[in-house]
């Protein structure tokens, strides 16, 4: 703390709590990437949006870049701190502001977790539908700025389309109230939209207006077993016509003996390749009967070798985990990751070229797939071997993914389906975005960053 810029943000914000504690340092200053060390200057926690706002017009006098940081759950490096930047968590800014009952709106602060914004809605009856693993640490301001997705975007989308407001602290400092809780607003361009999945890099999200909707119908969840890698999109397309999905999730073989292995249930007895678990509203007997329509269906044809269907909360919680447990029970590999997305029509071709490119690049590495088939989104995770390096480990992997890129952008695909660019995926934007596409980004930044401080770094180089 004896840094004459931290002297001066401290004189200047008397209440702001600031630490520069090696602890805290390397805590705030990484996500869950783990591939840079973290570096920052200090690690600001302001607790209002004035503090905030102090905290970027300081930043802009001293020169001193900013990194936005959440729950740092992000899988981009988005939220790193490497080069000497101030880190501004937003963790003490986490309450509930207020909820409007005819609007069926909640605001909060963006420090508040996903799931706290989950209880919080379900004690006025409603429910924020946007969900995934990461639910108790993710932040509201980090599922914004990355556009977050997760397991039921078949059914609600992704989080863009249940922000009905944002304030934000722009780069330079300015505080803007974005749509102010409007359902229709054709009032010239919707910054609102622009923030969302901007990643940190245009100002900072510290409050939002969330929508709310009516809870679901009851649904159950079914686990198919699939004989092989070609039937997954019929079996989709046989569920999706005869029922209405809340969720359909693939995953492998090698992602099942993970999840096994960190302590989940073993659900058959024998080990096939590949795995569905769905989850379909039910309720009457009719819609109890299409559910088993289409599981039978899939049975004739050969589609699926066998399946089970939740009988009661404790069940499903349990076909879940073996979908949701994915990423944790990999965590301690450090796994290299791809995010990637496509139409839904494009996903069985995509498929196919991407297991031979997968098959043919890595053939001695364990790779685990999984992914929203549902909404064209596939997850690959690269396992390093013990007798590998980490910097031959990512030089392999960053080739492959070159690959990947190649094969996204003959499919009009993205590199980044729901994490973000952050420092991993740069190197491939080109191949999502066009050029002139990045340099009106460029500009966008200009505009509202002038001074190129907000998280600098990310997404692009200026």
């Amino acid at each position: 703390m004896t840094d004459s810029r931290l002297e001066r943000l401290q004189a200047a914000i008397p209440g702001l709590r600031l630490t520069t504690d090696v602890a805290d340092l390397e805590h705030y200053g990484r996500d869950w990437t783990r591939r840079w060390t973290p570096a920052p200057l200090a690690i600001a926690l302001p607790s209002s949006v004035d503090e905030v706002q102090g905290i970027v017009r300081w930043a802009n006098a001293e020169g001193v870049a900013v990194v936005p940081s959440g729950g740092r759950t992000g899988l981009s490096g988005g939220a790193v701190a490497a080069n000497g930047e101030l880190v501004l968590s937003l963790e003490r800014m986490n309450r509930v502001l207020d909820f409007n009952r005819v609007d069926r709106t909640l605001a909060v602060q963006a420090g508040i977790p996903l799931e706290a914004v989950h209880n919080a809605a379900r004690e006025h009856g409603l429910v924020y539908p946007v969900d995934f693993a990461a639910r108790g640490s993710c932040s509201i301001g980090g599922n914004i700025a990355t556009n977050a997705g997760g397991i039921r975007v078949i059914r609600y989308g992704n989080t863009r389309e249940w922000v009905a407001g944002l304030t934000v602290v722009t780069g330079a400092g300015e505080v803007l109230h974005l749509n102010r809780g409007l359902i229709k607003n054709s009032s010239g361009y919707d910054l609102r939209q622009l923030m969302i999945g901007s990643e940190g890099t245009l100002g900072i999200v510290v409050e939002a207006t969330l929508r709310l909707t009516d809870p679901p119908p009851p649904t159950n969840v079914m686990l198919l077993a699939l004989p092989s890698f070609e039937t997954l999109m019929q079996v989709f397309a046989a569920f999706r016509e005869r029922l209405t999905l809340e969720a359909f999730e693939f995953f492998t073989d090698r992602a099942l003996h993970h999840v096994l292995a960190h302590g989940a249930q073993k659900p058959f007895d024998e080990v096939h390749p590949y795995y569905v678990v769905t989850e379909f509203a039910v309720g009457d007997e009719a819609r109890e009967a299409a559910a088993m329509a289409a599981f039978e269906y899939c049975m004739e044809q050969g589609l699926v070798s066998d399946g089970v269907i939740s009988q009661s909360d404790a069940q499903a919680a349990q076909l879940w985990r073996l979908r949701e447990g994915i990423t944790e029970s990999l965590a301690k590999y450090k796994p290299y990751k791809n995010d990637v997305s496509v139409r839904i029509s494009e996903m069985p071709a995509f498929l196919t070229q991407t297991q031979a490119l997968l098959g043919q690049e890595y053939p001695h590495f364990d790779v685990v797939w999984f992914g929203h088939i549902g909404d064209g989104n596939l997850h690959i995770n690269v396992l390093k071997p013990d007798d590998t390096a980490d910097a031959d480990f990512v030089r392999q992997c960053e080739h492959v993914t070159k690959l990947l890129a190649q094969a996204l952008e003959r499919h009009g695909g993205s590199i980044s389906a729901e994490h973000g660019i952050g420092l991993v995926k740069k190197p491939y934007l080109l191949g999502t975005r066009s050029a002139e596409e990045i340099a009106l980004m460029r500009g966008i930044k200009h505009s509202l960053d002038p001074r190129g401080l907000m998280n600098p770094g990310k997404v692009f180089d200026a």
